[in-house]
């Protein structure tokens, strides 16, 4: 199984996901399970669907009480064979679904202000923009938890999110 990598670009970091456990991989979907990489009091534990092809990292994340936030990254997935190992490169933005609330988008401005700053290209810039209208076209369509929780299940051992 390859390592995993989380990019950021602000501020820049490249962090090994050594707490990630791998789930199931094929050549468009990877799920694993993690604990927070630094302890927190919101975030206990988390299982993470990254949709490769399409650049979402879509989390369910529990907090102590078992209350679930979807928090779901706009990613750009690279493979290095050599390394053996996956780098998702962090695109910024955010797209937050919790329950009894609204749909929430966040940090478009941190990505203007790393394009404006030369940490991330137009090319980035464009496919981070794209990636999450795709991902709000799905979300606006579909009930993504009950989506996500189902295809979780199906492909592990781990009886979906709530197992």
């Amino acid at each position: 199984m390859p390592k995993l990598f989380r990019v950021r670009y602000m501020p820049y970091e490249v962090v090994e996901l050594f707490s990630d456990r791998i789930l199931f991989m094929d050549n468009r979907i990877l799920i694993t399970s993690w604990e927070p990489i630094h302890p927190r009091d919101d975030i206990m534990s988390g299982i993470s669907c990254v949709f490769l092809e399409e650049g979402w990292k879509i989390n369910a994340m529990k907090d102590a009480q078992g209350n679930i936030t979807w928090y779901c990254d706009i990613v750009d997935v690279r493979y290095d064979a050599e390394e053996d190992a996956l780098y998702f490169h962090d695109l910024l933005v955010d797209v937050v679904l919790r329950k009894g609330a609204r749909l929430e988008v966040l940090d478009l401005d941190e990505l203007a202000e790393a394009y404006e700053q030369g940490l991330v290209t137009k090319e980035q810039l464009l496919l981070a923009l794209k990636r999450c209208n795709k991902l709000l076209q799905k979300i606006y369509t579909t009930d993504v938890p009950s989506w996500i929780t189902e295809l979780i299940g199906s492909l592990t051992h781990e009886g979906g999110i709530n197992g």
